[in-house]
């Protein structure tokens, strides 16, 4: 019995998030519809030239291989000795996963499984990954704390009740809007809670979340006590990985002065870094929608770009996400992520 239910919670929470995907969708459709924007989006699409934007995806992928590169230095520091590119192919085959594949199973998930397969020291090579994520995530947050603090604190970039953009203003105009969207969100729980099989579900997903939970907070404390013993090995993978968001960002940078953004650099590096720490909570597919909304928004309310530059902007980076993922569709048709001789002996290390 604990199977099938289990199964039926990841069911309701892959729909959760398809479902924040396809609304999302629709209201874009529904937005871009009015007020001239398709075409003041197409004209925009029509003045970027080409060649920024190749050369920003070019410096995307680049960043994706050399990230590779920081999670092969982290599997060494574990004595887990695996080719190079064989972590750099396992690593664009995750980054497909979590942009295109709707599936409950995450990228970061199907790598830490697939690694596995190249190695006997499984707990350390899954601890890996988990502790590539959190190293990614934290100099994200780094960058955007640094950058904010630097540049754009002085510059009525923060969260305030009065001055354009603030958040508090926000709300208060639209207070009546959110308090029945708050009010209906509340009868919805209260009439779930009391049909029988709805509250069982909703049972079973907090003790879900919370082993989770709990779980995650396990392994972070034993990533912290192998990988203190090596702190050359995260202070270097920290430092590059810093630097190749720096990079990414910079050629985000280039690509919105070719869209005619006219903000400074400092506004990408904390937009860009919030929104991509925001966008690893799981509550759609890759980000999707999430990231771009979020990013739109920081944009127009915090920089004084306009809704349409900022969108496109917001689209072109996840188009350039998408087209960086498709390497990771042939590794996987190839079965280039697998060892040589799995197909041979699949109990077999190539160690």
């Amino acid at each position: 019995m604990p199977e099938p239910r289990a199964k039926k919670s990841k069911r309701i929470f892959l729909f959760l998030r398809i479902a924040v995907v396809v609304c999302g969708v629709v209201w874009g459709i529904f937005w871009v519809s009015g007020e001239q924007r398709w075409h003041r989006l197409v004209e925009i699409f029509h003045q970027m030239n080409i060649g920024v934007f190749a050369g920003a995806l070019a410096i995307f992928i680049i960043s994706q291989v050399i990230i590779g590169l920081r999670w092969w230095l982290l599997l060494r520091s574990q004595h887990i000795f695996i080719d190079f590119w064989a972590a750099v192919r396992l690593y664009f085959l995750g980054w497909f996963y979590n942009n295109f594949m709707p599936g409950s199973v995450g990228g970061d998930l199907l790598r830490a499984w697939y690694v596995t397969k190249h190695t006997p020291k499984k707990f350390e090579a899954v601890l890996s990954v988990f502790v590539d994520r959190v190293i990614g995530l934290l100099s994200t947050l780094a960058i955007a704390i640094f950058f904010y603090l630097l540049f754009l604190r002085g510059r009525g970039v923060v969260i305030t009740s009065s001055g354009r953009g603030g958040f508090l203003e926000y709300v208060v105009e639209y207070k009546v809007i959110l308090l029945w969207v708050f009010a209906a969100i509340v009868v919805i729980f209260c009439v779930l809670l009391l049909h029988k099989t709805t509250r069982s579900i909703l049972a079973r997903a907090w003790l879900y979340i919370r082993a989770h939970t709990l779980r995650m907070i396990v392994k972070l404390k034993d990533a912290i006590v192998i990988y203190c013993s090596k702190p050359g090995t995260i202070l270097v993978v920290f430092a590059l990985t810093v630097f190749l968001q720096l990079l990414t960002i910079t050629g985000f940078w280039l690509l919105g002065r070719n869209l005619g953004i006219e903000a400074g650099i400092e506004y990408y590096y904390v937009f860009f870094t919030l929104t991509w720490v925001l966008g690893a909570v799981p509550v759609s597919i890759g980000g999707a929608v999430v990231v771009e909304v979020l990013l739109a928004s920081m944009f127009i309310n915090f920089a004084g770009v306009g809704e349409e530059p900022a969108s496109a902007l917001a689209l072109c980076q996840r188009a350039v996400w998408m087209l960086a993922s498709l390497p990771g569709a042939a590794i996987h048709l190839l079965g280039a992520h697998l060892p040589k001789d799995f197909f041979i002996d699949y109990k077999k290390s190539i160690n």
